[in-house]
């Protein structure tokens, strides 16, 4: 089930809650002493997160489905995105955020509303004693009170939800509303400028129906490791034509973003199908990004659902 992007919180006894978890969605499934990770595209995730596998194994449930979020947590217990990408890092911990529990022992919750729902999911984690698997909790308080706290502790956003919704699979639904705070999201990779064997910039973007829409370069936050498995992924989607639907630029705005017609034979094209996380400090008033910087690949997103959010 996903949330629909909005621009402020909704509002009414009807709603509830929670923390938008800066990581990866994945639905943890337990059948006896087997644990299987997915991500939102059905994408098997378990070797790569082994220790979150074996937190969910330790649930004293005979079987279960549950719905959350894979969250690298730092030093100081605050999630961030980029280390998912860096687990090694000293301090890092990796911990699973459990929101919704679509089947129990055969049982199948999901046309249930989503108080019953959290209430079987409590039952579930609180007795599971020390698998390590978190409850992302509904938040206390009214939403202005919610979104002053949120944007206190950076965070990056809230996640509203109806509290009878049922659970409506693989379809995004009005009953679950996303706001961010701080602005970054998913983008689609359809080009870079080269440098010797790697690349100086992505040109990223989102798609507008079906067409790419192209929103700028990101030049910045790559690590040289970050940077050299993004050029091997590029030199294996590179294709002879721009996927771009508005480039070259008619114009150039204030602060350079557009793409002219001059600069586009030094640029190189791919298969639109690499998601990445990008940070920046706003949208200009032409449609693109400033100040954007690189956080992390996004595998567990469709390029085709990237959308431009609010």
């Amino acid at each position: 089930m996903l949330a629909t992007p909005a621009a402020a919180l909704p509002t009414g006894p009807d709603w509830t809650y929670e923390v938008k978890w800066d990581g990866y969605r994945a639905q943890a499934v337990k059948r006896g002493a087997s644990v299987s990770l997915l991500s939102r595209n059905l994408k098997n995730i378990t070797r790569q997160f082994a220790g979150v596998a074996r937190m969910v194994g330790g649930l004293d449930v005979e079987a279960a489905v549950l719905d959350g979020e894979i969250v690298a947590l730092d030093a100081e217990g605050r999630p961030s995105f980029q280390a998912l990408h860096h687990a090694e890092t000293d301090g890092v911990s990796i911990v699973y955020y459990a929101f919704d529990l679509l089947h129990l022992n055969g049982r199948d919750l999901t046309r249930e509303g989503l108080d019953t729902r959290r209430e079987a999911l409590r039952g579930v984690v609180g007795a599971s004693g020390r698998s390590g698997v978190l409850l992302s909790d509904p938040l206390p308080g009214t939403p202005a009170d919610i979104e002053a706290a949120i944007r206190h502790l950076g965070l990056e956003g809230v996640v509203a939800k109806r509290r009878h919704s049922a659970y409506a699979a693989g379809r995004q639904s009005d009953a679950w509303v996303k706001v961010r705070f701080v602005n970054h999201q998913e983008f689609v990779v359809g080009g870079y400028t080269p440098e010797g064997a790697r690349f100086d910039s992505l040109l990223v973007g989102y798609y507008d129906g079906t067409k790419l829409i192209c929103a700028g370069k990101v030049r910045n936050g790559f690590t040289p490791h970050a940077r050299a498995e993004i050029a091997d992924r590029l030199h294996a989607l590179t294709v002879g034509r721009c996927p771009f639907a508005n480039l070259p630029s008619t114009r150039t705005g204030r602060w350079g973003e557009g793409i002219g017609a001059g600069e586009m034979p030094s640029l190189r094209w791919v298969k639109p199908s690499l998601v990445v996380q990008v940070s920046f400090t706003e949208w200009t008033r032409d449609g693109g990004l400033r100040h954007a910087a690189f956080m992390g690949s996004r595998d567990d997103k469709r390029a085709r659902e990237v959308r431009r959010e609010g």
